[in-house]
């Protein structure tokens, strides 16, 4: 049951963020131009990332990425060691992959909109809601893992 949820919940959301709206947007793109193929690569990151993620909230959380089911274990491996929000990274570079590979600068403006509305989410919901949820481990991990950029953990700093 776990596995349905979890793929109910990338279907309606990274999957219509990443991949439905981005359609519609070039249906409507009447400026685009000739596109890149090395967006191909920014697009296959992209959406490995975001399944990675999935997996991680599905194995290790045993939740989904949706605020409807989320994880029951604060889910601080795999890509969220590097990095506090790589789904969104994902998906962020997803968009700029399909912006790249068509040429579009109407889906480059869908990829600044996505990511100004992935950081205040972040910032206004997703955060507060862990410190409730996870406490003292939130807080932990929030020292000790970037919100947007990637690092590599140090030796000192262990979650």
């Amino acid at each position: 049951m776990l596995f349905l949820r979890a793929l109910i919940a990338f279907l309606v959301l990274p999957a219509v963020v990443g991949g439905l709206l981005p359609w519609l947007v070039l249906l409507n793109d009447h400026w685009r131009t000739q596109g890149v193929s090395f967006g191909w690569l920014v697009l296959a990151f992209g959406l490995a990332v975001a399944l990675w993620c999935v997996r991680d909230f599905y194995v290790i959380g045993k939740g989904t990425l949706a605020p409807w089911d989320p994880p029951k274990t604060l889910v601080v491996i795999g890509l969220y060691r590097y990095v506090r929000n790589p789904m969104y990274l994902g998906v962020f570079a997803s968009v700029l992959g399909w912006s790249t590979i068509v040429g579009s600068p109407l889906m480059a403006a869908y990829a600044i909109a996505i990511a100004t509305a992935f950081h205040l989410r972040v910032i206004l919901y997703e955060e507060p809601t862990l410190e409730r949820l996870f406490g003292h481990e939130w807080i932990r991990y929030r020292r000790s893992v970037n919100r947007w950029w990637p690092r590599l953990p140090s030796s000192k700093k262990r979650l």
